[in-house]
């Protein structure tokens, strides 16, 4: 059975706003989501995202107690789906879910993985513009996505 892909609200914002939204359904086909973060992310979604409830709402509101709404559900999802991969770019979240075993990447891993499936030129660009729409980045993070980028 393929990975399902489920994203948190970051990820949306952060494609939506240097216009790469499109990358996530030429790498994936289709992305879930939950009810929370949709409304985070506060935009229609386009009919290849769709939107999953959690079915173990103690798992969310034990995860809420550490990380925001959207995050607790897109991981409480992640538990609930095994063969699942979760992109979520802020720290703690991601803490919390390598804590639990969970299979992560964030919006930078989203675009490499473009860049080597030849969705993308480059990654550098597009670095420059996440930067400009919000995202931190180390410069040691920066680094090793160009090098694994192949750039």
């Amino acid at each position: 059975m393929p990975d399902i892909i489920i994203a948190d609200t970051s990820c949306f914002i952060l494609l939506t706003n240097i216009d790469k939204l499109d990358i996530l359904q030429k790498l994936y086909g289709e992305v879930c989501t939950t009810a929370e973060v949709a409304a985070e992310y506060g935009e229609a979604f386009p009919e290849w995202v769709k939107i999953k409830a959690v079915n173990n709402k103690a798992a969310q509101i034990i995860l809420e107690m550490q990380v925001d709404k959207g995050e607790a559900s897109a991981i409480a999802l992640a538990i609930e789906n095994v063969n699942s991969t979760i992109i979520l770019d802020d720290y703690k979240a991601r803490k919390v879910a390598e804590k639990l075993q969970l299979k992560i990447t964030g919006t930078i891993g989203i675009i490499i993985k473009a860049k080597i499936a030849g969705i993308i030129p480059s990654i550098k660009p597009l670095i420059q513009k996440l930067y400009n729409a919000g995202l931190r980045l180390s410069a040691e993070i920066e680094d090793n996505a160009i090098k694994e980028a192949g750039e």
